[in-house]
């Protein structure tokens, strides 16, 4: 801690703060000055002067959010004031998660399923990562940036057909791109194995693709090739994967959906700690009971309410339950699914007591997972930060502030290797929120979830007062950047092995 010191001088003088510093450590009352865009003293600065001062009493300051995986790829550029982000206090994003991700990409039509999520054939304009890079530079988006590699991005490059396993001579073409990337500060490799286009792609495709990982210290996230009843099957071919290419390995959105797959978290995450003895994994969650992606023949089902967030074919059925849209055609439900694809979905498929285990487990991290260009998207795009912080947090108790606040900063900032990122720390970054803990919450909810949250009183990116809580307004002032990896340290990203 820094005592005061006479005639100092900053940009921003945050005074009384109640500081969260993101490393799960016991807040302490302090003042935090920041000068071109770095936090440069912490402590009792009675003597400092500011150009911006700012009485913090009785609320929260602590490191901007990480929101550790996302799907706002393209949005960062087309929409660079990245609302619903900045308004829930997140001041930096990981996209190109679930294997897919706007660049590499040169596409010979509409862009495949899942990589429909992103926008439309003309958000991808990125033949390379370096010209990805670029164009988030020119945009300049209202919140950092760090990027994974997407494998489904990566075969939709370089295969004429999705269906099958990649040649040998079309993986090393996705290995080309990816050490392109890689060279330019890419975080790693995605996958999503779940989906259709990349579900055909074996093991050994995903072994032979993820080799270059380890020479640039970068890593491997997964959304599984089974969140159901195969789940430890595919968290194994995970852990494989990461082995083989001696890498950190980030499973996405951990969860245990489907009914019959209820009550088995105790299971999986003991998996995943088992695993954590001899290599270094983690995952990211969101804080909801519910999913949301394409409308997936394979996940319809009775057992749980399906939601129609948009269909390309029948739009005015967006917002409807599909068993209702079914009866309304009478149909059977996979009929009715088959009719109004391509489309999106919000899947009721968790059930809490699974949620609230693994967000509480040690080596959870947040991540919204919000879809950005549904007409009618999960709340979580909106809500999940605040809803951690007020439903899970201070209401639920799962665990204390603190807590929460380091998985949503610092333990998320050395797991994706953003150095100077994710702490309240002399010399860091000043990537600030500043919040009400005692109102703090979500306000989205999945009827009307285009909300800002309440309780953000301001939030801080490379030291730029971006938003201000009063009147839930951005201010305009676009401080984000392109954040490239470095070197991910095993200690650091191998939560799980603590």
């Amino acid at each position: 801690m820094t005592t005061s010191v006479p005639s100092q001088h900053c940009d921003t003088l945050i005074r009384n703060a109640f500081l969260i510093d993101g490393s799960g450590t016991d807040p302490v009352v302090a003042d935090v000055a920041v000068l071109d865009g770095r936090i440069v003293a912490i402590g009792s600065l009675d003597g400092w002067q500011a150009d911006s001062l700012i009485d913090a009493a009785g609320k929260v300051l602590s490191p901007g959010f990480i929101d550790a995986h996302t799907h706002d790829d393209t949005n960062v550029i087309r929409m660079p004031e990245m609302f619903p982000k900045l308004s829930q206090g997140v001041t930096t994003v990981v996209v190109g998660n679930c294997g897919i991700s706007a660049a590499p990409v040169t596409l010979k039509g509409d862009p495949p399923d899942p990589m429909n999520l992103l926008g439309q054939s003309s958000a991808f304009s990125y033949p390379t990562f370096s010209s990805y890079v670029a164009a988030i530079e020119a945009a300049q988006p209202s919140v950092n940036v760090a990027a994974l590699i997407g494998h489904t991005a990566l075969r939709s490059n370089h295969m004429n057909t999705l269906d099958r396993a990649a040649t040998d001579a079309e993986i090393k073409g996705m290995r080309d791109q990816l050490i392109e990337a890689l060279e330019h500060g890419a975080l790693g490799l995605s996958t999503g194995l779940a989906y259709g286009n990349a579900i055909n792609a074996p093991t050994e495709e995903v072994l032979a693709l993820a080799e270059p990982l380890a020479e640039y210290g970068a890593m491997y996230a997964t959304h599984l090739r089974s969140e159901f009843a195969d789940i430890l099957d595919a968290m194994d071919e995970a852990f494989r994967i990461g082995k083989h290419a001696r890498v950190p390995v980030v499973i996405s959105h951990l969860k245990c959906a489907g009914v019959e797959n209820w009550g088995r978290s105790s299971e999986v995450l003991a998996a995943l700690e088992q695993a954590g003895k001899h290599q270094h994994v983690g995952c990211d969650c969101y804080p909801y009971t519910a999913s949301s992606s394409t409308l997936d023949l394979k996940q319809v089902t009775d057992t749980y309410d399906i939601q129609v967030t948009w269909s390309e074919p029948h739009p005015e059925q967006g917002g409807k339950l599909l068993a209702k849209i079914a009866e309304e055609w009478n149909v059977d439900m996979t009929e009715a699914a088959r009719r109004l694809m391509p489309a999106g979905a919000v899947y009721h498929c968790m059930s809490d007591d699974d949620v609230n285990r693994i967000l509480r487990h040690p080596s959870t991290v947040i991540g919204s997972d919000g879809l950005p260009n549904d007409p009618l998207p999960h709340p979580r795009l909106w809500g999940a930060f605040p809803r951690v912080l007020g439903y899970y947090s201070r209401e639920q108790q799962l665990f204390s502030l603190a807590v929460a606040v380091s998985k949503m900063t610092g333990l998320s900032a050395s797991r994706f290797g953003l150095s100077d990122r994710g702490l309240v720390k002399e010399g860091y970054w000043a990537d600030l929120v500043l919040f009400d803990a005692t109102t703090i919450r979500d306000a989205a909810t999945f009827t009307d979830p285009m909300q800002p949250a309440h309780g953000i009183e301001a939030v801080w990116v490379n030291g730029v007062l971006s938003y201000r809580g009063e009147d839930k307004k951005a201010t305009g002032q676009r401080a984000g950047r392109f954040l490239a990896r470095n070197r991910i340290q095993a200690d650091a990203a191998g939560a799980a092995a603590n």
